[in-house]
């Protein structure tokens, strides 16, 4: 009886036809996958996800210092080469900007040295607004967390920054896939479910991701993940600006 009233726990990513969303229960192996156009229908979803943990931004400030906000500025040093998937948060307007030259202009307006919004981050500026305007509008807050999946993998991995890249010039690297998918096996998933192919509009490296993210949506619920910074720090709408593993 008890499997059968255990809830149900989401790692959503970001992918080309909207958000891929992994969901799964605290243990054991049933596994659903499927793509969603908007963040909102994650939040949504029949499964009802307790935890819904999403790898984007969430918490924007309003000024930012050097390496955008705290909590990439703690994640970095434990990535080795990987942290330069840790892309510098700018500020709140500059993710609301309308143009990537009006979001840069603000964002070297509200940062302390001066500093351009990358063109990755600019990139996913939208669906960090998809994400931060669901939870503005309150309903989510108690559910939906930040996280990363390199943090996932370097915490998956004994907190050691793995040794390979997911893509070597914009192309799959399959020795930094295989990796993390022998991590993810290890943690507990199906090896079919982590290996097999991702759903139409989602590509193998989001499929992994989102594996990595339900990993940190278990360690949530179990109640023995960490933010990072700790106690994580807030935004003028009481927004957690944290990343946890």
């Amino acid at each position: 009886m008890a499997d059968a009233i255990e809830p149900w726990l989401a790692g959503a990513d970001g992918c080309p036809a909207g958000w891929l969303a992994v969901f799964v229960k605290p243990q054991g192996s049933e596994v659903r996958v499927r793509v969603a156009a908007r963040f909102a229908e994650i939040v949504a979803a029949a499964e009802t996800p307790a935890v819904i943990a999403v790898d984007m931004p969430i918490g924007l400030p309003e000024r930012t210092g050097a390496g955008g906000r705290r909590a990439e500025n703690l994640i970095r040093p434990l990535l080795g080469t990987r942290q330069s998937s840790v892309f510098s948060v700018p500020a709140r307007a500059a993710v609301y900007a309308g143009d990537y030259r009006k979001a840069c202009e603000v964002a070297r307006a509200t940062s302390d040295p001066p500093r351009k919004v990358s063109k990755q981050l600019f990139n996913i500026a939208a669906k960090i607004r998809e994400v931060d305007e669901v939870l503005r509008s309150g309903g989510a807050r108690a559910q939906v967390y930040e996280v990363h999946p390199e943090l996932a993998f370097w915490r998956l991995n004994g907190e050691r920054a793995l040794s390979e890249p997911k893509k070597v010039k914009s192309r799959p690297y399959p020795p930094g896939l295989d990796l993390r998918r022998g991590l993810l096996i290890a943690a507990g998933f199906p090896a079919e479910a982590v290996g097999g192919a991702p759903p139409k509009g989602a590509a193998a490296d989001d499929l992994i991701d989102a594996f990595a993210c339900a990993a940190i949506a278990r360690r949530i619920h179990a109640r023995v993940a960490r933010p990072f910074p700790d106690p994580p720090e807030r935004d003028v709408h009481r927004l957690p600006m944290a990343i946890w593993a």
